[in-house]
């Protein structure tokens, strides 16, 4: 029989042999060239790890030498100071512990500070609340004075400010250039006012009218029909001192006003109103 077709077959084999062999002289070649690069990688990291070790001992002795020294200048100095080592921590405890209460003082002092700070600026709240109200009650007394109106009085002299009720009355009170004695009189009633006395015979509520009589000087001054707010004037005293007299309120047997007396005239003992 002939045998000459098994020929191909062991070709074949052969060839498939040889791919093998090259894929895995490949991967052999691959590993090699990856395990001489992770060899040169680990032997840089050995190196570090070696000069890092090299370092921690380097600063190891350093510290030791540095606490030798210390222990040395701590013997020294509690030689020098008759103390020991226990000693001198308590002393270096002592001085913390005085350094901490001086620090809870300093802040306790600082919240006392700014407590003390927190009212100083609440009395300075007030004294700036006390001037503005001062400074409108000024501009409302300045507004109230020339609301007011000074005219001449029945003995045809100039008269001063004249008030026509208790608020303008306040006004010139605090303006101070004259004494001010406020009264009420009922008719047929006698009463002293400052250093005078005053006697109602008659008022005419419909026609705001009013006669009365002043008492000064041991003689008798009669203001016959006089007007509501009309400044009436005499003379009194040694120094003869012009009074006014204003009533500003009139009503079927009372009258209500006031006395104005230069700031010079004498003061009364007492006085009567209302």
């Amino acid at each position: 029989m002939d045998e000459s077709p098994e020929v191909p077959v062991q070709r074949s084999y052969s060839g498939l042999f040889i791919g093998v062999l090259a894929v895995a002289v490949l991967c052999a070649i691959a590993g090699l060239v990856w395990s001489y690069r992770l060899a040169g990688r680990l032997t840089t990291a050995e190196a570090q790890v070696a000069s890092a070790q090299q370092q921690n001992q380097k600063l190891a002795a350093a510290l030791d030498q540095t606490n030798a020294r210390l222990k040395v200048t701590t013997d020294t100095l509690g030689q020098s100071l008759g103390m020991t080592q226990k000693q001198l921590e308590q002393k270096a405890q002592d001085l913390l512990e005085r350094q901490q209460a001086d620090a809870k003082r300093l802040a306790q002092t600082q919240s006392q500070i700014a407590s003390v700070s927190n009212d100083v600026s609440g009395v300075k709240t007030d004294v700036g609340g006390v001037k503005t109200d001062l400074t409108a009650t000024k501009t409302q007394l300045q507004t109230d004075e020339a609301a007011m109106t000074a005219m001449k009085g029945d003995l045809g002299l100039q008269s001063g400010l004249i008030a026509t009720n208790a608020k303008e009355l306040d006004v010139l009170k605090h303006m101070g250039d004259r004494n001010y004695y406020e009264f009420t009189l009922d008719r047929n009633q006698k009463k002293a006012v400052a250093t005078v006395a005053l006697e109602l015979k008659k008022t005419d509520p419909k026609h705001s009218k009013f006669t009365l009589v002043v008492y000064a000087d041991d003689k008798e001054i009669q203001k016959k029909d006089r007007n509501l707010d009309e400044p009436i004037q005499f003379y009194t005293g040694k120094d003869h001192l012009l009074y006014e007299l204003v009533v500003n309120n009139i009503d079927k047997n009372q009258i209500k006003g006031y006395i104005a007396t230069p700031k010079g005239a004498p003061i009364p003992v007492t006085t009567s109103g209302e």
